[in-house]
């Protein structure tokens, strides 16, 4: 597998920058700089002063809020999935038990 990393030419607000980045993770990045524009044209539409800089940086507080939400709702989601996978586990064992009687 080829590492080595090669230019990308991305757009965001109609503006290009050229990014190194291993073939591997080229997909992830087209994909991640598609969803960085369509924030950043959101923001710009409802912005008051749209310039570059403060849109991008608008979005990158708009992004790292829904990941730290997402986040938090993930670990108080986890404890509930363990403790029902272990009730499943219990009843498992116990419905194994009496039919091995």
């Amino acid at each position: 597998m080829n590492t080595t990393p090669e230019p990308v030419a991305l757009r965001l607000l109609d503006r290009e920058f050229h990014i190194a980045c291993a073939p591997e993770e080229l997909e992830g990045l087209l994909e991640s700089a598609q969803f960085l524009d369509r924030k950043m044209r959101e923001l710009k539409a409802n912005a008051r002063t749209p310039g570059f800089d403060r849109i991008a940086v608008l979005a990158a507080i708009s992004i790292t809020h829904e990941l730290l939400q997402t986040r938090k709702q993930k670990q108080q989601a986890d404890p509930e999935l363990t403790e029902d996978l272990a009730l499943l586990r219990r009843k498992l064992e116990q419905a194994l038990a009496a039919h091995v009687k």
